[in-house]
């Protein structure tokens, strides 16, 4: 497969809802599989050809000091409420109903802090820990992954 169709292959799948696309040819099979929003592409090389030595993606930089510790870091973002699923992150029960939490919300265990649609159905996803909301790290209507971060909780 050649590099302006691989390329072009890329491409439809980072604009599109796709995430994940494999393709197999008589030269080989191609495996694109799209991370969460702001993630790089990752792209399995064909089984028959050889890879060039460019990457392809860049790995992002980390964003806390290399000599911080993992309790350091994990103490610094405070605790992380992730997406259980895939599907798409809302904030509120309906468009015009106000969010679950806010930024400064103080909220309970097992309260409700956001809806996530997959499949059609409506999953209330709860607060895995007590106390206050300081970041939310989707948009309403954002596609999520599974395991992506969703809130900070301190």
């Amino acid at each position: 497969m050649d590099l302006r169709k691989l390329k072009t292959l890329i491409d439809l799948v980072s604009d599109s809802n796709v995430s994940e696309l494999e393709i197999t040819e008589a030269e080989g099979k191609v495996r694109i599989v799209k991370g969460p929003v702001g993630a790089p592409i990752m792209v399995a090389a064909p089984a028959t050809a050889p890879m060039s030595a460019a990457p392809l993606a860049v790995q992002p930089a980390p964003t806390v000091p290399a000599s911080m510790s993992e309790a350091e870091q994990a103490a610094a973002a405070g605790h992380v409420v992730k997406s259980p699923m895939v599907g798409t992150f809302y904030a509120s029960s309906s468009p015009e109903a106000k969010p679950f939490v806010q930024v400064g919300t103080v909220v309970k265990e097992g309260e409700t802090i956001c809806i996530i649609e997959a499949m059609k159905i409506l999953n209330e996803i709860e607060a895995d820990k007590s106390g206050t909301i300081t970041r939310i790290l989707v948009d309403n209507g954002q596609a999520v992954e599974y395991g992506q971060p969703l809130f900070h909780i301190e």
